[in-house]
């Protein structure tokens, strides 16, 4: 649907609504107060809510009470609130609402609250007086009018509203448009400022059609609806033939009072055209005379400049509500005429080249020029103007001035002088000899005395500085000049930026006077204070020469004897320190002081050009020994100014390229020419176009951003489910994935560890993909061992630690770590054995890099090679691992404190050797002991051994990984659907019958300790019962046999007890299994027999329970920490 196409529909529903509501308003209300509620609560509870607002929150419950309550005592309240809550109606919905309710009042109340209510809106919407407006300041009455604007804009939607729906009626049948108009036309009127002009702006974009018959902009409908266009004129056409004819029936306002409405609006935007016009004009000149003044004083005082962006703040701000204007009425906008005299203006800029402004030179950086960058620009051209801060008559200026007028004005006395007496000889000529001889008399006299006057005035005053006022007592207490000139020259070795030169500079120029002067310019040729900072600053402060020269420049604009003196010293020092070229080492700190302190005077345009240009003749004269040295840092300091220079450039170009001539033709040192060379391009380096970056397509930039911004601990599992959603079988997303994977480099070095827990992740779902991942790995270790090039030592590192951490995860073996580690110290060496001071190409004996490989790669995983065979693997790789660091040279501190610390966290008590010779002979039992274990099995019976302890080394190697990860991975933020498989084998897990036997026994003591009766049987039934109870293996079995006997022979053995004197003897004796004696008992027998397995079944459950529940918790513990547990059986 085009914005057109909804701009009518919204129009065409607002019509609709307010045709019904209207005609609502016009029939007679016939509602019964007889059945409604007269609830003081409720009415005052409305009373407060429409005060509050009359918004669409509190609609519903406004309308519900306007229905239902009697409300004949309050409606002058409800007035009164209604108008305080219309202030708070902001959006379109608000004022809908609001109207609605106004309307249900309306109906009910047509005399009594709508009369009220209207005269109220009518008195907020009158427009301030210009009397009281008058009288406020400038600042207040701003404040003013936009309240004013604030209050007023809700009420005049209201009021428009109550127009188009009958409530406000200029007559009977009539809208009240009218009305309306002559609101509108009186806050407009009288209002030279505009203040009333967002006013307008809001009704006309709710209230163009129906009051002046413009359809809305669209380009404001099409700003509703999220869309623009590029121009206006195509906006004009599309609304042009897009408006929607309505019948005059269904038309809200009369035919006369929209036209009227239409030419005022449009006469009001005719003025507000011009007035832009004028404000445009103004500012453009305005502009203008910031523009002269800032090049006659070099600065734009504060209150001109606080005018001027004040005057272009309002002059936005009318523009856009006069570009707003224009589209609601669809006209043109006026024609602003741009700035003039631009030419003018350049050349008045160039004028003022020689003066200390910044205004006329370089203003923008451009890449090539003579200055590296912007901020280098500022530093040697942007000076401080000491005229600024310290009075004229203290920098001699004053005095100058006055001078060059009063001689001005005698030349001036004398031509007069000279016309006046020539006008005398010719009326002498007329009058006589007489009156000649008169004349010339008083003449003559006149002359005299003109001549003595003359003669006490006529010495031309010279510029001298002024003298120092003579101290009073009160200041001799203080601190004299010398002091603080002391005082500032101690502090010059802090100045170290701008601001703080520049200020030592300014209270410097405060101390000046004639004896200041002359200590300055004695001390910097001889003196011990200040010469110790402009002339001998210490060697090692060559960061101080840029700012001091600054400082020198700074002054020199006005006390031009400084930098003199300090030139001609330099130039003294360095015609010196050229004699002495052949002393080198003593005078070397020296020369590139002198040559850094020309340099930084020359970039500030110091050295006249004849002086600098000569220095580097001589150097390229003598091209050799200690001047080449010395042309390298003189082309290093201020080679690109003097070659980029407008009155350097030409000569400077011809001496630096007799400089390389000079330099193809002579045989020089790998060292000087590695510096000439150097300096060659860094004062004149080779053009080069702009980088051009890579395109990439969307899907690829979005992978790069998941991977190397978003990539963190907290949105793992959402750059995970992403990664996943991505189509897989797109070529260029399988091959960006596996760049980004196998890059860790460009992740953050903490995020490495999550590189490998998403390829891990993925490895479930996109097995070919984590396979590649670490083959690339692997192969990018390698290929780094094979070429061994420096600056991808940081890519290294990176991969290094993505392998450990992969290991963390599972994706590689420990074999594949070993391997790894083993090809660290042996790779490239022959035989695999490296020696002290044996050649390797690609591992000197001065190259560490290694030993970080190695600390890096156990770092990550090296903790977990603690149990079982990988702790022997990982022993006897530190053992040759130790012959190795011995084969280099002696370790660097960082390469030693990082050893040690791996060291430390994987074995604390290992001892290391000292010498080579310990570490090989550790190394050679190491080898004697593994070939003597491999003989041993060689010699073995058959190969099922071998393939069985192989079998149980993996094992034992998987169970330690299984460890090691759980422990590594505790830490780490866990992954979805992983799954651990843990198998186990079935097996017998029944007590055997010593544990069957044990187990009676201790049931039986239990029996007796935990029942209360078994303390009140003797030891002898206790010993009785105890023996009947619990029998021995050989009784048991002997019981076992008889009763199988005696079921076999159909009856049931019984030992009758009897006593015979003291003696008991026993008797055996068989009963048929038919005998109701025998029957009870083998009854009883099965009973207790079935108790006792009920018993053990019980506890051996509880004890089974225990088990699993401590096993379960494990379970859960690593399923916390990301691992998901199956069990399989084989």
């Amino acid at each position: 649907m085009s914005t057109a196409g909804t701009g009518k529909e919204d129009e065409a529903s607002k019509r609709i609504r307010r045709q019904a509501l209207k005609s609502l308003n016009l029939k007679p209300s016939n509602e019964s107060a007889k059945a409604l509620d007269s609830s003081l609560k409720r009415h005052t509870a409305l009373i407060k809510r429409m005060k509050q607002s009359m918004g669409a929150e509190n609609r519903d419950a406004n309308l519900k009470d306007i229905e239902t309550l009697v409300l004949e005592k309050y409606v002058e309240e409800a007035a009164a609130a209604a108008l305080e809550g219309l202030g708070r109606c902001k959006t379109e919905k608000d004022v809908w609402s609001a109207v609605e309710v106004i309307s249900a009042l309306h109906r009910r109340f047509p005399t009594t609250f709508t009369q009220p209510l209207l005269s109220a809106l009518a008195q907020g919407l009158t427009p301030p007086g210009k009397a009281a407006l008058a009288a406020l300041p400038q600042d207040q009455r701003e404040k003013d009018e936009s309240a004013r604007v604030a209050r007023q804009r809700p009420l005049l939607r209201v009021y428009a509203e109550l127009a188009l729906l009958g409530i406000l009626a200029d007559g009977p049948g009539r809208s009240g448009g009218e009305t309306i108009l002559k609101t509108i036309k009186d806050l407009l009127s009288g209002d030279p400022q505009l203040g009333s002009l967002p006013l307008l702006t809001t009704f006309l974009k709710s209230y163009a059609r129906p009051f002046l018959g413009i359809s809305p902009s669209p380009v404001n409908v099409k700003q509703q609806n999220g869309t623009s266009e590029d121009t206006a004129g195509a906006d004009m056409a599309e609304q042009t033939g897009s408006d929607e004819v309505i019948p005059e029936s269904e038309e809200l306002v009369e035919p006369e009072v929209r036209e009227r409405f239409k030419k005022m609006c449009e006469g009001y935007y005719d003025n507000v055209a011009k007035k832009l016009v004028r404000e445009h004009d103004r500012l453009q000149d305005q502009d203008r005379k910031n523009h002269e003044a800032y090049i006659r004083s070099g600065e734009i005082f504060e209150d001109r400049q606080q005018a001027y962006e004040k005057m272009a703040k309002g002059y936005e701000k009318l523009l856009t509500s006069c570009q707003t204007l224009s589209e609601l009425l669809h006209t043109s906008m006026p024609n602003l005429p741009k700035a003039s005299n631009s030419k003018s203006l350049g050349d008045s800029i160039a004028i003022s080249l020689d003066s200390g402004s910044s205004i006329g030179r370089d203003e923008d950086w451009v890449p090539g020029g003579k200055w590296e960058d912007d901020e280098e620009r500022r530093f040697y051209e942007d000076l401080t103007d000491l005229k600024d801060f310290v009075p004229r008559t203290i920098l001699g200026i004053e005095a100058e001035a006055e001078a060059q007028d009063l001689t001005q004005e005698k030349e001036k006395d004398s031509a007069t002088d000279v016309k006046q007496l020539e006008d005398e000889m010719k009326r002498l000529e007329v009058s006589g000899p007489s009156a000649v001889n008169g004349s010339l008399n008083g003449a003559s006299t006149d002359e005299e005395e003109e001549a003595s006057e003359v003669g006490d005035d006529d010495a031309t005053p010279t510029p001298t500085p002024p003298r120092t006022p003579s101290p009073t007592p009160a200041a001799n207490a203080g601190p004299g000049p010398s002091q603080l000139v002391t005082a500032l020259l101690a502090k010059l070795p802090d100045a170290t930026n701008r601001e703080l030169i520049d200020q030592a500079a300014v209270d410097f120029a405060f101390l000046n006077s004639k004896s200041a002067r002359k200590r300055l310019v004695k001390r910097l040729r001889w003196g011990h204070i200040f010469r110790q900072y402009l002339t001998q600053v210490p060697k090692s402060r060559l960061d101080l020469l840029p700012y001091l020269a600054r400082m020198v420049a700074t002054l020199g604009r006005y006390m031009p004897d400084i930098p003199a003196e300090l030139i001609s010293f330099l130039d003294e020092q360095f015609r010196y320190l050229h004699k002495k070229k052949r002393v080198i080492k003593e005078l070397a700190d020296t020369r590139r002081w002198n040559l850094a302190y020309i340099s930084a005077l020359t970039k500030f345009s110091l050295l006249p050009t004849h002086v600098i240009l000569h220095m580097y003749k001589v150097y390229v004269d003598d091209f050799s020994g200690v001047s080449i040295d010395n042309l390298a840092m003189f082309l290093e300091g201020c080679g690109r100014f003097l070659l980029r220079d407008e009155a350097t450039g030409p000569r400077m170009a011809a001496m630096v390229e007799l400089m390389r001539r000079k330099q193809s033709l002579t045989l020089l040192d790998q060292r000087q020419t590695l510096l000439l060379e150097n300096a060659y391009y860094m004062c004149n380096p080779p053009e080069r176009g702009p980088r051009q970056e890579k395109e990439r397509s969307q899907m690829v930039l979005f992978i790069r951003h998941l991977i190397f911004d978003v990539l963190a601990k907290k949105t793992i599992d959402k750059v995970l489910k992403l990664i996943r959603k991505l189509d897989w079988d797109d070529p260029e997303v399988q091959q960006t994935l596996h760049k980004v994977f196998t890059r860790p480099w460009k992740v953050k070095y903490a995020n490495v560890s999550l590189l490998a827990l998403l390829a891990y992740d993925l490895q479930r779902y996109h097995a070919t993909f984590s396979i590649g991942v670490v083959d690339q790995v692997l192969e990018d270790i390698r290929r780094g061992l094979e070429l061994n090039i420096y600056k991808n030592n940081q890519r290294r590192v990176a991969t290094m630690k993505l392998l450990g951490e992969l290991y963390i995860y599972r994706m590689v073996s420990s074999t594949i770590v070993f391997d790894t580690l083993w090809s660290l110290v042996t790779f490239g060496h022959p035989n695999g054995r490296p020696l002290p001071g044996q050649v390797c190409p690609i591992d000197a004996p001065d190259d560490f890099f290694r030993i970080r490989l190695v600390c890096v790669l156990l770092d990550s995983c090296g903790m977990c090679f603690d149990k079982g065979s990988l702790k022997k693997k990982l022993d006897a790789f530190l053992t040759f691992f130790q012959l190795y660091v011995l084969t280099k040279e002696p370790l660097t501190m960082d390469v030693e404190f990082m050893l040690s610390d791996t060291m430390e966290a994987l074995r604390p008590n290992l001892a290391m050797p000292k010498t080579f010779e310990d570490a090989a002979l550790a190394v050679d039992q190491l080898f004697s002991a593994e070939q003597n274990t491999n003989g041993a099995v060689a010699d073995g019976d058959d190969s099922g051994e071998d393939e069985d302890e192989e079998r149980q080394d993996r094992d034992d190697d998987e169970e330690d990984d299984e460890l090691s990860n759980a422990d590594a991975v505790s830490d780490r933020p866990g992954s979805p659907d992983e799954e651990v498989v843990l198998s186990h084998k079935p097996e017998h897990v029944g007590p055997s019958a010593e544990e069957e036997e044990d187990f009676n026994k201790e049931l039986a003591k239990m029996m007796l300790d935990s029942t209360q009766e078994a303390r009140k049987v003797d030891r002898k039934a206790a010993a009785v019962m105890w023996e009947t109870t619990v029998m021995t293996g050989g009784a048991k079995k002997r019981k076992e046999d008889t009763e199988k006997a005696s079921v076999n022979g159909h009856g049931m053995n019984f030992t009758l007890l009897s006593r015979k004197g003291n003696k008991q003897m026993t008797k055996d004796l068989v009963v048929p299994e038919s005998a109701p004696i025998a029957v009870h008992t083998r009854n009883a027998q099965l009973q207790d027999k079935f108790e006792q397995q009920q018993l053990k079944k019980l506890v051996l459950d509880y004890e089974y329970r225990e088990g699993m529940e401590a096993y379960q918790a494990d379970i859960d513990t690593l399923r916390q920490k990301g691992v998901n547990v199956r069990f399989t059986k084989k």
